[in-house]
């Protein structure tokens, strides 16, 4: 560990091998893992929990309290797994009341600017670009892909493998396994690459596209929708997925492929 110019609080629990670089504030009610480097300028605020093998990168700042008027002072977390890369000037607010913490899951890579709010919960291998700014209490699952500049809505669910358009504003939940572009946010198709690269099955990536055509294509509404891919395609962890993660959206899910306003 390299001390020079570097303010670290000896209540901090910092693991072995960990590379601080100078300039850095470590506050008292943190814990690092072993083998993460911490760049300069970082600063590193109560509640953080930082995992094994993270890299993060100048003026990033970590467990800062939450943007929320209603915050309270409450004895909460922003946890981070282990092998995240998390770039310069990313900030992460800890948790509030409603969840008692902020997670980023590991293997994530969260690229320059990012800010995650209070409560979020980030999945394992996900990415998010530049900038991408989300409100308190999203929720991304395993390995979406976000791209940069993309304002994400609080309480906005986004499933697994989606992928997210540059540039986005994300008002409803998305639900797995689709790319989701345009203004406003619609469907247009399913991420075949990115299942393809995680080992999806020529056939369940078919099945989901014949899930997406019923929901998305049809002209019915959703709930009639999901009616029909129940009674009309075989059952399959992939459109199980899809069927609940849908009946679960608390805020409507983003409109369909070719609609002209949001459902």
């Amino acid at each position: 560990m390299n001390n020079t110019f570097v303010s670290i609080h000896p209540k901090a629990l910092i693991g072995q091998n960990v590379i601080i670089e100078p300039f850095t504030t470590i506050h008292a009610d943190v814990v690092i893992g072993d083998n993460t480097w911490i760049g300069s300028n970082v600063t590193i605020m109560d509640g953080a929990r930082i995992g094994n093998n993270c890299r993060i990168f100048p003026g990033a700042v970590i467990s800062a309290i939450p943007q929320d008027l209603k915050f309270n002072g409450e004895v909460t977390t922003a946890e981070i797994g282990n092998n995240v890369i998390i770039r310069e000037c990313v900030t992460i607010n800890r948790g509030t009341s409603d969840r008692m913490k902020t997670v980023v899951g590991s293997n994530t890579l969260l690229m320059a600017y990012t800010h995650i709010a209070h409560d979020c919960m980030i999945g394992e291998h996900v990415i998010i670009a530049n900038a991408g700014t989300l409100g308190g209490h999203v929720v991304i699952q395993d390995y979406a892909r976000i791209g940069g500049v993309t304002a994400i809505h609080q309480f906005v669910n986004i499933g697994r493998h989606v992928m997210v358009s540059g540039g986005s504003l994300v008002r409803k939940d998305i639900p797995p396994f689709v790319k989701a572009g345009r203004e406003p946010l619609a469907y247009v198709g399913v991420n075949s690459i990115g299942l393809r690269r995680a080992g999806f099955s020529s056939e369940a990536i078919n099945g989901v596209q014949e899930v997406y055509r019923k929901i998305f294509m049809s002209g019915l509404n959703t709930s009639k929708a999901l009616l029909a891919v129940e009674a009309e395609l075989a059952p399959s962890p992939e459109r199980d997925e899809i069927i609940l993660f849908i009946q679960g959206a608390s805020r409507g899910i983003m409109r369909g492929y070719g609609a002209m306003s949001e459902e």
